[in-house]
């Protein structure tokens, strides 16, 4: 199989069921539905946390939060973690960013070790292993207590290059739009229903399509692209002409239903009490920020119609491997909730299809593939893509190689696990926990999910996606099924007892070092010489060897010896 390079593109909140090809009744994404004709739909995909920094820090690592740590956003990802750069480099493969990894570098453990952070490891650290081709982490927020992201990103610069005259366009223009003269933000659900203020081809998901052609005409292979599109992530705006492509009639039904909050888990309970949840259980707001949001998705896949012709045009389609996913989903108002904070499925589960150009893959181009897939599967794919073996010391998830020729191994998961920190919200302390017990254990074997509470006294949540796919029914309180949470538990505690830290030992060296011990002069335990072959004991046999001393204070002070020798 001849060597291939790797478009990896990530999408940012793309719900798995918001894609013409996934089933969503008004929303045409004929170029989405292309790639998938080119490949494997992989349609049990979840991330390993429903929030941007998380997910995305196990995307890179191949780990789950719990072994990597970064468990929100902004949690520094801490120095010397091996990531996807690391691996393909390592097998001879370049690893690019374009854009957005949503991490932090871990700026102290750079300190201490004494990286300087515009070295060329300095800066491998802080972009999360990869080379920057281009960077932009795609929020820019302004606020009194200081701005959320850096206004002198590569978007902002290129805004300001074209005219835009403000110290951060990607707010006031990008994602802002006018009303009486006056600034009508994006960050206001309220002007969801409005053109953001700027040529549609300067708005974000255009301005990186051209990062990426640029790229594709430049670069030299093999290499791995991670093409990261901020978009369709909120805020809810988008320009002319998307902003009028949809209406009301256009959105899918909600999925909520009022006994989902009767006896609600306290959790869930604090969750769709919050601000957020608030404002998209007001019918306005909400069907405002759907149908910003869905215009967002369909110029992200306008603009990959843009890219696949130029892979096409250019050859370059013979050549690459194509992966389209997302980070996680958003809820949106269904559940009686907004963002992406539990575990429902639109939240935690994403789209993903891979494409692999090779003639071996060509049986299965086009066909779904419904196997309990792990975002965290991605890493040790790539790494198998580039010709090298996955370390599994290193690595928690599986390559999909062989599924993507169709071959389920026997020995696949059974189960899926996401974890979710949420030490950082008010919820934490609405809930009078401490910030170790605000976390949160998704354990799904296809059909049960259960919802694990590390705070005491909480119950698990339960759904059966077999007989209530739409997840109304937490029956995780109802006797009836405590074999199955039992079951789940067992499933989440085998998790639990993984091999997560021994990251420096492969299992190669591992089995290099397996009784070395002896073999490095080490002799525990044994009776008799004639126990062990003589290579482990020729030298410790033999004729002695001993010091005389002639001075009798000498003798006394190191031992023995005739005093009329002085060695042997």
């Amino acid at each position: 199989m001849a060597a291939k390079n790797i478009l990896f593109i990530m999408y940012d909140q793309l719900r798995f069921d918001y894609l013409s090809y996934a089933g969503h009744k008004t929303l045409h994404t004929p170029n989405f539905h292309r790639v998938a004709a080119r490949g494997v739909n992989f349609t049990n995909t979840y991330v390993q946390s429903p929030v941007c920094g998380a997910s995305r820090m196990s995307t890179y690592t191949g780990r789950y939060v719990s072994s990597h740590g970064a468990s929100w956003n902004k949690y520094p990802i801490r120095v010397g973690e091996v990531t996807l750069g690391d691996h393909l480099r390592a097998a001879g493969m370049d690893c690019w960013l374009l854009v957005k990894t949503h991490m932090e570098a871990d700026a102290e453990g750079m300190a201490r070790l004494g990286i300087e952070p515009d070295s060329i490891i300095g800066v491998c650290q802080s972009e999360c292993g990869f080379d920057p081709w281009v960077r932009d982490d795609g929020l820019h927020g302004m606020a009194y207590d200081g701005n959320y992201g850096e206004n002198d990103g590569a978007y902002n610069t290129y805004l300001k290059n074209r005219g835009y005259d403000t110290e951060n366009p990607w707010a006031i223009y990008a994602n802002g739009s006018v009303e009486d003269g006056q600034l009508a933000s994006g960050w206001f659900i309220e002007n969801a229903d409005k053109p953001a203020n700027i040529a549609e081809a300067d708005s974000e998901t255009p301005w990186l399509t051209r990062e990426a052609i640029d790229f594709l005409d430049r670069a030299k292979g093999p290499w791995c692209a991670h093409l990261s599109y901020i978009k369709p992530h909120w805020p809810y705006i988008v320009p002319a002409p998307y902003h009028s492509m949809y209406t009301e009639d256009d959105i899918q039904l909600l999925i909520r239903e009022a006994r989902e909050r009767e006896d609600a888990h306290p959790v869930y309970q604090a969750f769709f009490s919050n601000p957020i949840a608030a404002t998209f259980r007001d019918d306005s707001a909400r069907n405002k920020a759907i149908i910003a949001y869905m215009s967002l998705i369909k110029q992200c896949d306008d603009q990959l119609g843009v890219l696949l012709d130029h892979l096409d045009a250019t050859g370059q389609a013979e050549d690459t491997v194509l992966v389209v996913t997302s980070d996680h989903g958003d809820y949106l108002g269904d559940h009686w909730l907004g963002e992406k904070d539990l575990f429902h499925e639109v939240s935690v589960k994403v789209p993903m299809v891979i494409s692999h150009p090779d003639p071996a893959f060509d049986a299965t181009r086009g066909t779904a593939c419904d196997a309990l897939m792990e975002h965290i599967d991605l890493a040790p794919t790539f790494i198998e893509i580039a010709g090298a073996t996955p370390e599994i010391n290193l690595l928690e998830g599986r390559s999909l190689m062989p599924l993507l020729a169709g071959e389920v191994p026997e020995d696949w998961r059974q189960y899926v696990i996401s974890e979710y920190d949420y030490s950082i919200f008010p919820t934490c302390e609405a809930l009078g926990l401490e910030s170790w017990d605000a976390r949160l254990f998704m354990v799904f074997d296809g059909r049960f999910k259960l919802m694990h509470s590390a705070a005491k006294g909480h119950r698990p949540m339960l759904f059966d996606l077999a007989e209530d796919p739409e997840e109304y029914d937490d029956i995780g309180g109802d006797p009836a099924y405590s074999a199955e949470i039992e079951r789940l538990y067992a499933h989440l505690h085998e998790w639990a007892l993984r091999m997560a830290q021994r990251v420096t030992m492969s299992e190669d060296k591992l089995r290099i070092k397996r009784g070395s011990p002896q073999r490095e002069g080490i002799l525990v335990g044994i009776h008799h010489a004639e126990d062990l072959p003589l290579k482990f004991t020729e030298k410790y046999l033999g004729k002695a060897r001993q010091i005389h001393f002639e001075d009798p204070a000498d003798r006394q002070r190191y031992g023995g010896g005739a005093p009329e020798a002085k060695k042997d």
